[in-house]
């Protein structure tokens, strides 16, 4: 017997701690020798039935019952959980030398897998597409103990993760920051909500744009315009040519405009097209680990183009659910992909018919589904009216905030120039008739803000 092997089986009956610490983590498939895997088996299904490791008169017992071993394995299983003697271990080395054998034998599996994959004699339900999904999970095995935040014993850590600084994507954008206190944090779906027109993929083209100015991995995902014609909006926004003028820029300048945008960055941005309502979550995962895989890109920040246009991985787009369950299957689904990929993903929605020609927009404008909202982290609408076109500006209004009170500037304008793709801070003066009153106070200098509750308190 391979000594790794035996020393994992001596152990699970013999240290409860162990048994604890890596029985989550270990799989019957791990084990070559079919009668280690019966030791396995049995130790485990006792486990889990009566929370104590089992003994060695326990297991020879439960493996006489079965029926789908002879005399001749009987035997040598007994003569296996003979030898399991006690003998003490160093415990983290033995968790550690545990894991690398948890991990080298998941590898080994799933390279076996995936060569049967490739030569087309695995599951029928799996195609060869599959493979760099299996490899990355077997990659990533690993006994990860945290198992939930306890209130009481984990004060310590909480305190400090209140004043640590969170790793976030911050707008170049003044008031969208406030509102976010800094910008969007990760595992988090944040919305924009806008009638056709208005500026949905306009504002997601700057926000993408700011982000690979500020040395970050952008992943742009649409469904709705091609990838040309996306990369041409964020052509217009970063070398501050007007749209409608790319296609007359000489090659050499063009050339010198990107050569020269190259250098003032280390992020990447990839733009990927699928047909409309095509694509959902699981679509994108494999893009992900496909990205990883080939090209060493992992995004910092997600973009889709937009939510109503994806697919759900639930529902068959041409299944009887209704609208409000489908919509909220997509988000809750893209959602669930922002924190599996540990990044905020940034999409868009339509408003009703209602909505299109409002001038104040309300959560109840958001097209076929009140589910979406429910879901986002952040959710805003972009208001434009024949007289803020005409002040080349764009109203922002708050819907949702899970980030901070989003009665504080809960209406803003943005600057918007459609011409070169861009939004920019208006002046102050633009914002006195619509800011709430007391914000000023909210964020004036040091001196000037009200005194802190806590302030004289004694502990």
């Amino acid at each position: 017997m391979d000594k790794v092997e035996f020393l994992i089986l001596r152990n699970l009956i013999h240290n409860e701690e162990y048994v604890r610490k890596v029985i989550p983590f270990i799989k019957s498939e791990y084990f070559e020798d079919f009668n280690q895997k019966v030791i396995f088996d049995e130790i485990t299904k006792f486990v889990e039935e009566y929370n104590e490791p089992a003994t060695k008169e326990v297991l020879c017992i439960e493996t006489e019952k079965r029926n789908d071993i002879n005399d001749t394995s009987f035997k040598e299983i007994t003569q296996i959980i003979g030898g399991l003697d006690d003998e003490p271990t160093e415990f983290n080395w033995l968790v550690d030398t545990t894991e690398k054998w948890c991990r080298d034998r998941a590898i080994y599996i799933a390279l076996m897998e995936s060569i049967q994959l490739a030569d087309g004699k695995a599951d029928e339900s799996k195609g060869r597409d599959a493979i760099p999904s299996i490899l990355s999970d077997a990659l990533a095995v690993s006994f990860d103990t945290h198992i939930g935040h306890d209130y009481l014993t984990d004060y310590e850590e909480r305190y400090e993760s209140y004043h640590r600084k969170e790793d976030k994507i911050e707008f170049d954008l003044e008031y969208f920051n406030k509102i976010t206190k800094g910008g969007l944090p990760n595992k988090t779906l944040n919305i924009a909500l806008a009638g056709t027109g208005v500026g949905k993929s306009l504002f997601m083209c700057h926000v993408a744009s700011s982000a690979l100015l500020q040395g970050k991995n952008v992943l742009y995902i649409t469904l709705e315009m091609a990838e040309e014609k996306i990369a041409e909006r964020i052509d217009a926004n970063l070398l501050n040519v007007p749209i409608q003028d790319i296609v007359d820029l000489p090659k050499q300048m063009f050339d010198k405009k990107v050569i020269n945008l190259a250098k003032k960055t280390q992020g990447t941005l990839i733009i990927k097209e699928y047909p409309t309502a095509s694509a959902h979550s699981g679509h994108f995962k494999a893009l992900l680990q496909e990205l990883a895989l080939k090209k060493s890109f992992r995004p910092d920040i997600i973009f889709i183009d937009y939510l109503n246009i994806c697919a759900s991985s639930r529902y068959r787009g041409n299944s009887t659910v209704n609208s409000y369950s489908y919509i909220k299957a997509i988000a809750e689904e893209l959602r669930g992909l922002a924190v599996e990929a540990n990044l905020p993903i940034v999409s868009a929605t339509q408003t009703t018919r209602s909505g299109f020609g409002s001038s104040d927009v309300e959560l109840t404008d958001t097209s076929e589904s009140f589910g979406l909202p429910a879901t986002a982290d952040l959710m805003f609408a972009l208001i434009s009216t024949d007289d803020l076109e005409g002040l080349n500006q764009i109203m922002v209004k708050q819907l949702k905030n899970r980030y901070n009170d989003p009665t504080i500037f809960k209406r803003f304008m943005v600057g918007i120039d459609r011409a070169k793709m861009r939004l920019y801070d208006c002046e102050q003066s633009a914002q006195e008739d619509i800011v709430d009153s007391g914000q000023e106070e909210e964020y004036n200098n040091d001196e000037k803000k009200p005194k802190k509750s806590f302030d004289g308190f004694k502990f």
